[in-house]
């Protein structure tokens, strides 16, 4: 049975690669290590959701999971291949107007920002468009820690419109890594078009 190592990863990883996992390898049994309750739950949750059965085993490295799909249930993850042709929703728009998530700790909320990235860069289909605004502009500029989720959206044909006076603002014009510079009349015209607005 093949051995999915997720002890070192933080939220939301673990149930990110138990997901890729369960996409490349769709109905073959796995046993995924996580290091803590949460982590366990999150996995076990996808898991079922999916279709398997879950025995969880406490080690004294952390939390053993194996998932075995049930005999009386279908997977219900379709294999990569079969994947939808549409990449982008076309009525879906993201806007995100600040590097962090939520209000209290701003360390936390910018962790949950970069968790919120990665999360959505791994979904399908994605949004049409990312507009960036206000402090959210940093996220798409060079040593961004969610650079890399920017840049496989942007790869995948996400427009990603950053707020040109943002840049101005926050002194980061010529720092630009992922993107495009945008205006307010672009921003609210584009907004404005869209029948879903994700917003974190």
């Amino acid at each position: 049975m093949k051995i999915l190592d997720c002890r070192q990863l933080q939220c939301p990883q673990p149930v990110l690669e138990t997901r890729k996992h369960l996409l490349d390898h769709p109905g073959e049994p796995v046993t995924v290590l996580v290091a803590d309750s949460i982590a366990q739950a999150n996995v076990s949750r996808l898991a079922e959701r999916e279709g398997y059965q879950v025995q969880a085993q406490v080690t004294p490295d952390g939390i053993e999971l194996q998932l075995r799909l049930d005999n009386d249930l279908a997977c219900q993850i379709a294999p990569a291949a079969a994947e939808p042709a549409e990449a982008l929703d076309p009525q879906l728009i993201a806007y995100i107007a600040s590097n962090a998530m939520g209000r209290g700790s701003e360390e936390l909320g910018q962790l949950l920002m970069r968790n919120f990235l990665f999360t959505l860069a791994g979904q399908r289909p994605l949004p049409k468009a990312l507009l960036l605004v206000n402090s959210g502009v940093q996220l798409a500029c060079a040593e961004s820690p969610t650079l890399e989720a920017l840049q496989n959206m942007a790869t995948a044909g996400v427009d990603i419109a950053v707020c040109g006076l943002c840049l101005e603002f926050f002194q980061l014009k010529d720092q630009l890594a992922v993107g495009r510079v945008s205006n307010m009349l672009e921003t609210i015209e584009t907004l404005s078009a869209a029948n879903r607005v994700l917003s974190p």
